[in-house]
């Protein structure tokens, strides 16, 4: 299984000054099975606590030789054992190629049945982060890595604060290129990153775990509720405990992977697809795009510059002079100058429109005078 890690160190970015909780009642489950997500807003003290996150594993590892263990790892679809796979290995290189390729059509289609539920956790994600909210990524092992990952592509694509998104994986940065054993055991590992976070209730935070029971997975989703944050349950296997604990619960079930137990493969490709759709869309709601087209992004490097003057060419069909002299006049910012060029006013005038109109380029153009 590629769900693994060790004794923790926090991966975050920058975390911006403890804010006021709001009022906000929380957002409701995906589902009719956990009615308490309706519920207003409890603080830590008056929140229930949906079971010790590790409780299972201390009575896997109590057990004599991990019997408990084995035992719930066979109950798993990801830890299936296909047997029409057992003579893989005898077979020809192009033959594996193309039986693992069989195998990954599954994984778009089980997404696909999950979209209402995505849908559902997108909107509850962006309605708190347009109030000031962060989204965070919680896993180990592949789902970690997964997590920090898409939180770190968000600054660049979307000009997104280093802070808005944050990945956190059980054994700290080391657990990114080497696997750290044991971190992700330990629920007590992901409450300390998260403590660290000073979490609100406008805050996100994501579980990732292909089997839905990794301890540390369990305990950020547990802990984020008790805080009062919005949280989201990402697995791969049905009636999973993260799912139980989550608010939104994500459950994309791919079916045994091609290596048995190896989920980095169709679970980590699938898991890659659903936080996809949860930041990239999350982002579209929050106005960091106009269309399709990236105009948040930040020209860091000659390649993004170039792609800046293409974005303002294709959202208003200008001259490459004008392009050049509104990217000038705006500071690079391709929003705003988007802005000059359509709707004819000068840069300070597109800075203050985008600004009453919290960075949404339509809601500003419409505004134009």
């Amino acid at each position: 299984m590629n769900d693994p890690a060790p004794h923790a160190r926090r991966l975050t970015h920058h975390q911006p000054p403890h804010r006021t909780p709001a009022e906000a009642p929380r957002h409701g489950p995906a589902d009719a099975r956990r009615p308490q997500a309706d519920a207003p807003h409890r603080t830590p003290a008056e929140a229930p606590r949906h079971g010790p996150a590790d409780a299972p594993h201390r009575a896997a590892a109590d057990a004599p030789g991990g019997a408990s263990l084995r035992t719930q790892l066979g109950a798993l679809t990801t830890e299936e054992f296909r047997p029409d796979l057992a003579d893989v290995d005898t077979r020809s290189t192009l033959d594996i190629a193309r039986a693992m390729n069989d195998g990954d059509r599954a994984v778009p289609e089980a997404v696909t049945g999950q979209l209402p539920r995505i849908a559902a956790a997108v909107d509850a994600i962006a309605a708190r982060m347009a109030r000031g909210g962060r989204l965070v990524y919680a896993g180990a092992g592949t789902a970690g890595r997964l997590g920090v990952l898409d939180a770190s592509e968000c600054p660049p694509t979307f000009n997104a604060d280093p802070s808005q998104v944050v990945g956190l994986i059980a054994g700290g940065p080391e657990a990114l290129v080497r696997s750290v054993e044991g971190a992700e055991d330990a629920a007590s590992l992901a409450h300390d990153d998260l403590k660290a976070l000073d979490l609100s209730p406008d805050d996100t935070v994501v579980g990732v775990s292909a089997s839905g029971r990794t301890p540390y997975a369990v305990g950020a989703v547990e802990y984020a509720r008790d805080a009062g944050a919005l949280t989201v349950g990402v697995a791969c296997n049905t009636g999973s405990a993260l799912a139980a604990a989550a608010d939104h619960a994500i459950e994309v079930v791919v079916g045994p992977e091609f290596i048995t137990g190896s989920t980095r493969l169709k679970s980590g490709t699938a898991q890659k697809l659903v936080l996809n759709m949860l930041s990239t869309i999350t982002m579209i709601r929050l106005g960091k795009t106009y269309g399709n087209l990236m105009v948040d992004v930040r020209a860091t490097n000659d390649k993004l510059r170039a792609r800046s003057h293409r974005i303002v060419a294709q959202a208003t069909g200008a001259s490459d002079g004008e392009i050049a002299a509104a990217l000038e006049a705006t500071g690079g910012e391709v929003k705003h100058a988007i802005l000059v060029l359509l709707g004819g006013v000068d840069a300070p005038t597109a800075a203050r429109l985008l600004a009453e109109h919290h960075g949404h380029l339509r809601a500003a153009l419409s505004a134009v005078p």
